[in-house]
């Protein structure tokens, strides 16, 4: 069985002196590939340091809403000089976030509308963060024209996923399933082959490691509540969000 986790920041200081034994356990799990994801110029080049020391590294490069008011002027062309890395896989983490609104929600949308038109012209996925900003998500990848991508860490409802769908993006899924009554709903709607798991860290430890620092090994546990709520084998869970993942970040394959 082999897993993939889709979004994972391990190049924060948490995971310093213990990186090693993260990439050891997450492959003692049945994790084949992670994907680390920047969420400005700084972490995406430390995500690219990653990729390039461990075999079963692959990174992200993008401006993350948060981040997107201290964007300086040039960073769409800084920006793109990572992407002809072969281990940099997708645009992201890119999207809207109104629950913070760290960044003035005019400038994320034009930093994340920006992204997205880059995306497409290098026909790469967008990875695309949105916490209560449903609407404006969802009209950026439509003007956009977008076809590409993932929601990663899904938080929202079976309507809007539907309506993701629609666009031909893909759905991920975080820890959140173990433990947000809400979502489990969203995991029994949408169809299992337009679904990936992530992890997430260091954030969002599924059950039973809440309240610990979250790594890639855990993705297992993700993978284990879709099996359940679909009522489905865990070795089928796996094999379609690893099949999708390959089908969406192309790049993975060319580095298998």
């Amino acid at each position: 069985m082999t897993l993939i986790d889709t979004h994972a920041h391990i190049y924060y200081e948490d995971y310093t002196e213990c990186l090693d034994e993260v990439i050891q356990a997450a492959a003692e799990n049945g994790v084949e590939k992670i994907i680390t994801v920047g969420v400005d110029l700084l972490s995406s080049e430390e995500c690219v340091k990653l990729a390039e020391k461990y075999s079963i590294v692959f990174a992200t490069c993008g401006y993350h809403p948060h981040e997107a008011g201290k964007a300086p002027k040039g960073y769409l062309y800084e920006l793109e000089q990572f992407y002809k890395h072969p281990k940099v896989v997708a645009v992201g983490e890119i999207g809207l976030d109104y629950h913070y609104n760290f960044s003035d929600s005019k400038i994320q949308n034009r930093a994340y509308r920006e992204q997205l038109e880059m995306a497409k012209a290098l026909e790469l996925p967008a990875v695309v963060h949105c916490r209560e900003s449903d609407d404006d998500i969802l009209n950026g990848i439509q003007e956009a024209g977008s076809s590409s991508g993932v929601i990663h860490c899904f938080a929202s409802n079976v309507e809007f996923a539907n309506a993701i769908l629609d666009t031909g993006f893909y759905i991920s899924f975080t820890g959140m399933i173990t433990f947000v009554k809400d979502l489990e709903e969203v995991v029994r709607e949408v169809p299992l082959d337009k679904m990936m798991v992530e992890t997430d860290s260091p954030y969002l430890s599924p059950k039973p490691h809440r309240g610990k620092q979250n790594q890639p090994a855990n993705v297992l546990h993700v993978a284990e509540k879709i099996a359940e709520l679909k009522e489905i084998g865990l070795e089928e869970v796996a094999e379609s969000t690893t099949q999708t993942a390959l089908n969406l970040f192309k790049k993975l394959n060319a580095n298998s």
